[in-house]
């Protein structure tokens, strides 16, 4: 058998050559793992494959992924996100770069309905952006806000990215789901801070203009209406994985039995809802679950060759610190997110990174907050960037420069927050502390 060295740089130049040509993710590892079947295993390693295909996804642990796309299917789908992003304008009233704040708070609690960022910088961008370029709001002002609220939808529960990272990695998806909420709300602090203090600088960038009043009494109301059943939704999610009360299979499920009764509330449930939301859900869960597939079986493939123990030894055998071993991880998620979507790179790292951080008796879900963190960052990356060009197509007047200027400063003030959990790992680690084991 060829050594794990050779086996592994025959791997990764296939993966790099077969995306250079275009070829999606999910079957570029499906031509590499069976390549790597027929050099390691033989015909009769087939066998083996399609049963580690089979086993890799038949189980509970990937059910809330279907569930939180279709909480989020639904909520974008049934217009509650506007209203929404409408009762947060009325509370704002005349801070500094009022609108772009907007964008970071809406971009939030989005986060706790779409679980998607794509669609959070699509739907941010359609309300906001015509306003803003009416009120004579600079470019800058307008796209790195939407762009670095939009990611936090992968920090927040519900979060399928998060699903994935604990079931490739073999971590606890619960206390991943628990651990990414004061990193993400840490992010939007950091986020609507800069704003604040750039407007409060710069105020040409956001011009105040005229600002609507509204009675206190409004404002109370609109948030009891359209805020706090969200706050309820958040609740069968989140709340019942903290008390103990549900699994995150089950909380899953329960937030998809919220979101469904809210639905009802607004009168928007209806069957075309329900048809275009499962639609939706389908094609993106195949999409997820081909992926995850392809990455389980290039982990064992990684496993049998020796390459996963062989990186192992070596990382473990450095003379460097571990944390600087963490970084140079988080580095290489970085540059690859330049030119990656997420769950490749994903598929790529995890199997390789894993081994390490347990070799280093490392908290895996600390491990797991920063990179999806990272994962964050590569949506607002130049040049290739999703979510670049999901705001391209919002805002077709903004020239490319602009775009990517736009989305390298909401970068930086990410991996400020990357920086934090790196050197305080308690305020990732505090909620999950907090956690009561289930059925206690």
């Amino acid at each position: 058998m060829l050594d794990w060295p050779l086996l592994l740089a025959i791997f990764f130049g296939g993966l790099v050559f077969m995306m250079m040509i275009g070829m999606p993710v999910a079957f570029g590892f499906l031509l590499i793992n069976i390549i790597a079947v027929s050099l390691l295993w033989g015909v009769n390693g087939f066998d083996q494959l399609i049963s580690s295909v089979f086993d890799s996804v038949a189980h509970f642990t990937f059910l809330p992924v279907p569930m939180f796309i279709l909480m989020g299917e639904l909520m974008f789908r049934s217009g509650t996100a506007i209203a929404m992003i409408e009762t947060v304008d009325k509370w704002l009233g005349r801070m500094p770069g009022r609108l772009s704040v907007i964008a970071v708070a809406s971009g939030t609690l989005l986060a706790t309905l779409t679980g998607a960022s794509m669609a959070s910088v699509a739907m941010l961008g359609k309300v906001l952006v015509p306003q803003m370029e009416a009120k004579g709001y600079d470019r800058s002002m307008i796209l790195g806000p939407i762009l670095g609220s939009g990611g936090l939808a992968i920090m927040i529960p519900p979060s399928s990215l998060a699903v994935i990272v604990g079931a490739i990695g073999d971590i606890s998806i619960g206390k991943i789901l628990i651990a990414i909420i004061m990193p993400g709300l840490l992010m939007a602090a950091i986020m609507a801070s800069y704003i604040i203090l750039r407007a409060w600088l710069q105020p040409r960038l956001a011009p105040q203009g005229n600002v609507s009043k509204y009675p206190l009494q409004v404002k109370l109301r609109d948030s009891v209406y359209y805020i706090l059943p969200i706050g309820i939704v958040v609740f069968l999610v989140i709340g019942v994985m903290m008390l103990g009360i549900a699994t995150p299979t089950e909380a899953a499920v329960t937030g998809v039995i919220g979101t469904l009764i809210l639905a009802a509330i607004y009168r928007k449930l209806n069957f075309n809802l329900l048809k275009v939301s499962l639609e939706g859900t389908l094609e993106i869960t195949v999409m997820i679950f081909m992926m995850v597939v392809t990455a389980s079986v290039f982990t064992q493939i990684l496993a049998f060759s020796g390459a996963t123990l062989g990186l192992t030894k070596m990382a473990t055998q450095l003379t460097i610190a571990p944390i600087l071993i963490i970084i140079a991880m988080q580095v290489v998620v970085l540059i690859l997110g330049c030119f990656m979507e997420v769950v490749g790179i994903l598929m790529i790292t995890l199997p390789i990174f894993m081994p390490i951080i347990d070799a280093f008796h490392l908290d895996p879900v600390w491990f797991a907050v920063m990179i999806l963190i990272n994962t964050q960052i590569a949506g607002i990356s130049p040049p290739f960037g999703m979510n670049l060009f999901v705001i391209k197509g919002v805002v077709p007047q903004a020239s490319i420069g602009e775009i990517y200027r736009a989305g390298g400063i909401y970068s930086g003030l990410s991996v400020l927050a990357m920086a934090i959990i790196l050197v305080a790992p308690p305020v990732a680690m505090w909620l999950p502390g907090l956690m009561r084991p289930v059925g206690s």
